[in-house]
């Protein structure tokens, strides 16, 4: 039995009066309403209604129960338009993990104008380079920089990042600047593992990816402990324009091989399933992908 069906039925037999007023409220005949109404009282094991030729009239325990009854239809009644509201406007808090240093150095200010144009969303944001589970962790959404594995999650990509080679004024005047990829491997290069580029950094080249391992005094997960590192003179730098454009504006990092493209790593947004997507994080896809797109 449908409880849930059961009790709107009884709902409106109470409120209509009668068998007959309910049936032709739910559309079905009044057999069928008689019928429920019988299977209801035998479920609870108790009677709710007493029927004469004349008239129904509610038992003690079939009042409680159609106020009980009624409370929860209206209970139903407002999760659904609630539901449906949230779905159609941006509203409610919304967890997006970021990538540290993306975040502080690209995505602040675009987050900060998402919030003005939909102040209904409260962001809850997590800065930082650990990928950690979505749905396990209770985020929204996800951020991502690199290549993309397969799963269950779906990732729209949003916008691109490369690296530049740099070093500070002081390491090129004491170790001197490299004219080749190739000689990268006789340099103290500062590698970012979460890219893998802890171990290796790669160009793009008309015959294909040129893959160069490097070495070095530093490795770390966080690309602005690494930029502070080769600032200080401590060696090459590998990391993108975000990270480092300030420095090279100022001088106080200097572009090395200008001539060698890295290759490309796609900017995602992550988020477990495209189906019933909430309009928040709908929302906030679109203007990220738009603001990078500028």
């Amino acid at each position: 039995m449908d409880l849930f069906s059961s009790m709107r039925m009884y709902v409106a037999v109470v409120d209509g009066g009668s068998f007959a007023s309910a049936a032709d409220k739910l559309d079905i005949s009044r057999a069928m309403v008689s019928k429920q109404i019988q299977k209801l009282e035998e479920h609870l094991g108790t009677r709710l209604l007493n029927r004469t030729t004349r008239r129904l009239s509610l038992t003690e325990t079939g009042r409680e129960f159609y106020e009980r009854s009624t409370q929860i239809m209206t209970d139903v009644e407002e999760a659904e338009q609630v539901a449906g509201q949230m779905n159609r406007t941006p509203q409610g808090v919304l967890r997006v993990t970021i990538p540290l240093s993306y975040g502080q150095h690209r995505l602040a200010t675009i987050i900060g104008d998402y919030t003005q144009a939909y102040p209904k969303v409260q962001l809850d944001i997590s800065l930082s380079d650990r990928k950690v589970d979505l749905i396990e962790d209770g985020f929204d959404l996800a951020v991502r920089i690199g290549v993309m594995p397969q799963s269950d999650l779906i990732a729209r990509k949003i916008g691109g990042v490369r690296s530049i080679v740099c070093a500070s004024p002081t390491y090129i005047a004491r170790h001197g600047a490299p004219q080749a990829p190739t000689e990268l491997s006789s340099h103290a290069c500062l590698g970012y593992t979460l890219t893998g580029s802890g171990a290796d950094w790669r160009f793009e080249t008309p015959d294909g990816p040129l893959v160069v391992p490097i070495a070095g005094p530093i490795r770390a997960d966080n690309g602005d402990i690494i930029r502070l590192a080769a600032l200080s003179g401590a060696g090459i730098l590998f990391q993108p324009h975000f990270i480092v454009g300030d420095d090279l504006a100022a001088g106080r990092l200097v572009q090395l091989l200008p001539e060698w493209q890295s290759a490309e790593l796609g900017v995602y947004a992550v988020y477990p399933s495209r189906k019933h997507l909430s309009a928040k994080v709908r929302t906030f896809v679109d203007f990220l992908a738009a603001a990078l797109g500028q």
